[in-house]
């Protein structure tokens, strides 16, 4: 099999995490991967924040639990939290941070690092504390939060997948 649909197709979701940081090289790669998602009219709409200081995920962590109205780690202990936002004045930036998210993901799966998209980065950065952290940061503009994609290796065995169902693809020949 091909090795990028071979990398499509096993990626999964990872929820829980070792605590061990990932080597920078490898960040950079999967960093380098996020900027080359496509986007419409090649415009660039998003940005990408790769959060390594603990004590700034630790933050975003309890930010976004309380949004979800937990005291959980929506983080699930991953060490690394990419902040994928996106320039609101596009109109594909939705679409763009989307992709973003995906190459980011795959590309941690290709180098045997785990992933998982958290939601609520939305929410998390229309808010008061959010948009100062985004201000701490040097970020301007009209950027709405697409998701996090968190990194780590993996604490337990990667999950299979479930079966596809059996009505995903029609064909219209």
């Amino acid at each position: 099999m091909n090795e990028a649909i071979k990398t499509l197709t096993e990626r999964r979701s990872i929820r829980a995490y070792k605590p061990d940081m990932i080597p920078e090289d490898d960040l950079n790669q999967i960093l380098k991967a996020g900027t080359y998602a496509a986007t419409g009219r090649g415009m660039q709409s998003p940005i990408i924040v790769a959060v390594t200081n603990k004590e700034t995920r630790d933050k975003l962590s309890q930010m976004n639990a309380g949004i979800m109205g937990t005291d959980m780690d929506p983080f699930y202990g991953a060490p690394i939290v990419l902040v994928v936002l996106a320039d609101k004045n596009l109109p594909t930036y939705l679409y763009d941070g989307s992709l973003v998210m995906g190459n980011l993901m795959n590309a941690a799966h290709s180098l045997g690092i785990g992933s998982c998209w958290i939601h609520r980065a939305k929410e998390e950065f229309e808010s008061e504390e959010g948009k100062a952290l985004l201000k701490e940061w040097g970020i301007e503009g009209n950027y709405e939060g697409i998701g996090h994609c968190i990194l780590g290796y993996p604490k337990d065995a990667v999950p299979e997948a479930k079966p596809r169902k059996t009505d995903y693809i029609h064909y219209v020949k």
